[in-house]
């Protein structure tokens, strides 16, 4: 037999191999697949069905309203046609961002972090750090880019690709929700915590919000938790804002 060098994107899900999923071994046994094919996938999720009675209440009424009237319940927005999808999927097929040079250097930091911090955990999953790992993050990058029909990678592109792999990993350790039990308050914290050591970095304890929001991101925080922060602490006069 002949194999063809084969180069598309791939979007699979799989189900437990015994019906339910056990905690207690790895992914890789619960589906029953090996490793080193698992290895291939950029990022992994898992999905498991927790009880939890508001999402199983919401559930139950949707399946019996379709069940009813052969539809779906109404929806509370308008949802974007799949005519303007396909056209926005085919319109960002057609870029090819490049990574500019000044961008190399901080994508070979990224890969030498998340070494570390394989380094530092100590836990074996699927989801360990290659050099596969770097090419992930330069095609989630680029992906990014396209998105917004840039011909140029960014070092946001970067910080949100680092950011889905480390939800990845999180994800397939069993951490998915930790993010989901941290307060606003803590949450405003960890923003305060990057900005005031980039102040403390600076030159003249200045910064701007575009040179620390890669690391934000990278840390999980989002735009809305930003926001919420620079609006807390320039309310009580620990930062200035300047417009």
């Amino acid at each position: 037999t002949t194999t063809l060098n084969a180069r598309t994107s791939i979007l699979a899900a799989a189900n437990p191999a015994y019906s339910r999923y056990n905690p207690s071994k790895s992914v890789s046994e619960n589906i029953n697949l090996p490793a080193a094919l698992l290895s291939r996938f950029d990022l992994m999720w898992l999905i498991l069905d927790t009880p939890s009675r508001e999402r199983d209440m919401d559930l139950a009424k949707h399946v019996t309203y379709v069940h009813r009237y052969s539809a779906h319940p109404p929806m509370d927005f308008e949802a974007v046609d799949g005519r303007v999808i396909r056209a926005y999927i085919a319109q960002a097929r057609q870029v090819e961002p490049a990574v500019p040079p000044e961008l190399k250097e901080h994508i070979v930091d990224e890969y030498v972090a998340l070494r570390q911090k394989d380094a530092a955990d100590g836990q074996k999953t699927e989801c360990f750090t290659s050099a596969r790992t770097l090419l992930a993050i330069l095609r989630l990058a680029q992906a990014l880019a396209r998105l917004r029909f840039s011909d140029t990678v960014a070092e946001a592109d970067v910080a949100e690709a680092r950011r889905l792999m480390d939800m990845s990993k999180d994800s397939v350790r069993g951490d998915n929700g930790d993010m989901h039990h941290i307060s606003a308050e803590e949450m405003m914290t960890k923003v305060a915590e990057v900005v005031n050591e980039a102040i403390e970095n600076s030159n003249n304890n200045e910064v701007t919000i575009a040179e620390v929001m890669p690391r934000l991101l990278s840390l999980g925080v989002t735009q809305a938790d930003v926001d919420a922060a620079i609006d807390e602490y320039t309310g009580l006069g620990v930062w200035s804002l300047n417009t």
